[in-house]
């Protein structure tokens, strides 16, 4: 059984090439090779860029504030495409599973989609998550991160094909836009000291490598 991330996103898409059409492949590759030559998530906030604030309801309807857990100690936000995503689930099942550590190097952890609150709650149920699960509806913060990207006409194209109607999951009528997978830490005064803004979905940071930071941070204060 794989142990981390990376080998088990690796395994899930081995098997999404058997099962996917190739002319689907292609031009789902061809997109991210888009974001790529582009540079867009280079363009994103970036280590030593001010967090901008998150306010936010997460699966409850309660809101969140990013001030509040500041307070506390740093904090990792990870950006997350949707409960649909299956990447997305492996991602947030990983972090699930050290969260205990995560928090015993004095830090909390948030997850941000762009999916309706009802939907946020059937992600946070079916991966047993403990810890907050935010809707932007709108992507406002998504936007603020510059981590929200449209669809080409080709890729909507690929999505409707898989039944998938992303404005519908989002609560934003005809607004085919996702952000990137992105994973940041912020430390307390709100500065981002790790930003991992890669524009392949099907990669993500290893929760273990945020782990790395984290606990480094702690022993040198």
């Amino acid at each position: 059984m794989s142990t981390t991330l990376s080998q088990q996103l690796d395994e899930f898409l081995a098997g999404w090439k058997q099962r996917v059409p190739p002319e689907r492949q292609q031009a789902m590759e061809r997109h991210i090779a888009l974001l790529a030559e582009s540079g867009f998530g280079k363009k994103a906030k970036q280590v030593g860029d001010q967090a901008p604030d998150i306010v936010l309801p997460d699966a409850n309807g309660q809101t969140f504030r990013l001030a509040t857990l500041l307070a506390k100690g740093p904090v990792v936000v990870t950006f997350y495409r949707g409960g649909w995503c299956p990447y997305c689930n492996l991602e947030l099942r990983a972090y699930q599973a050290v969260l205990p550590r995560i928090a015993a190097a004095g830090a909390s952890l948030v997850a941000i989609s762009p999916e309706k609150p009802d939907d946020t709650v059937s992600t946070t149920e079916k991966n047993a998550l403990t810890f907050p699960v935010l809707s932007d509806v709108g992507q406002t913060v998504g936007k603020a991160f510059g981590l929200v990207y449209a669809f080409t006409d080709e890729l909507r194209a690929v999505y409707d094909g898989l039944k998938l109607d992303i404005p519908g999951k989002n609560g934003a009528s005809d607004d085919w836009a996702l952000p990137l997978s992105a994973t940041y830490v912020i430390d307390r005064d709100g500065r981002i000291v790790f930003a991992d803004t890669g524009v392949d979905y099907r990669r993500r940071t290893d929760p273990l490598d945020i782990l790395q930071v984290l606990e480094r941070r702690a022993a040198a204060e």
